[in-house]
């Protein structure tokens, strides 16, 4: 008899329909999330810094090779009354939002007795309080639908501390006090809220933050890079935006519906010390 193959009726573009918001998704983490969640099927929102011509080739291409509505929102989420416009925006043009990945992040390394005032706080709000404003406007929606993913990309450093990086390690600390908050209070709702703690992954975040580590403490970038970036890394290897992207779109998946307030290591084997 000839052999008789399984078929299946499984979407094959899952998150087709939903609506999803990734904050700093112009490059980095936040742009190998978006392309995820595109090619799951979802309609993407963007947001962050960068040439306004290169942002809307991102736009379309994602447009383009995933088949999905694709918008963009510039909002300064160091300012909170723009992180509530971006949402407002969002659910507007695009739909209710399903998915919101806070990804969002700047960095700043000093010693604390040299840590600028103004980068406390900048980071303070960029890397945390945003990530609660955003929340905030995108629950009601969710519980109302009983359903609803917020994906918080918090760091290693949410887990572990390192020198020179106080207000870094504060704020990715704060993120996951709040995911497990968010969670407990989505958990009857169909609403999840899970971090995901990436090592070093090489983005322009960690690029630029190369020469500020090698002045703190006296050595060569080369030497950042091997006895401070991936030392800890037991893989000796950089963490790639397309894994921490593929984590994300599992973490939206049905298959993680019960899957909620975890803080999620994706570091090498960094944390596993």
């Amino acid at each position: 008899m000839p052999e008789v193959k399984a078929t299946t009726r499984e979407n094959p573009r899952p998150l087709r329909g939903r609506v999803a918001v990734v904050t700093g998704s112009t490059s980095g983490i936040g742009l190998g999330v978006a392309e995820a969640l595109a090619a799951q099927g979802a309609s993407i929102v963007l947001n962050g810094f960068g040439d306004q011509v290169q942002i809307e080739d991102i736009r379309k291409s994602l447009a383009r090779t995933h088949d999905v509505a694709t918008f963009y929102h510039g909002a300064d989420l160091s300012q909170r009354d723009a992180v509530y416009e971006m949402m407002e925006y969002a659910a507007r043009e695009a739909g209710e939002v399903d998915i919101l990945v806070n990804n969002a992040g700047i960095q700043h390394v000093a010693p604390i007795e040299e840590f600028p005032l103004e980068k406390w706080d900048a980071i303070l709000a960029i890397n945390l309080s945003s990530a609660f404003h955003a929340t905030r406007a995108a629950l009601p929606a969710m519980k109302r639908r009983k359903y609803g993913r917020v994906i918080n990309v918090a760091s290693a450093h949410g887990l572990v501390g390192s020198p020179f990086k106080s207000a870094y390690v504060a704020a990715k600390h704060g993120v996951l006090g709040l995911t497990k908050v968010v969670a407990l209070e989505g958990a009857e709702h169909g609403v999840t809220c899970n971090a995901i703690c990436p090592g070093y992954v090489l983005t322009p975040l960690v690029e630029r933050q190369i020469p500020d580590t090698a002045k703190a403490r006296g050595i060569s970038e080369e030497q950042v890079v091997r006895d401070v970036l991936l030392a800890a890394q037991a893989t000796k290897q950089f963490v790639t935006t397309q894994q921490v992207g593929a984590l994300a779109a599992f973490l939206a998946s049905d298959a993680a519906a019960q899957i909620t307030g975890a803080a999620l290591p994706i570091d090498g084997g960094w944390t596993a010390h």
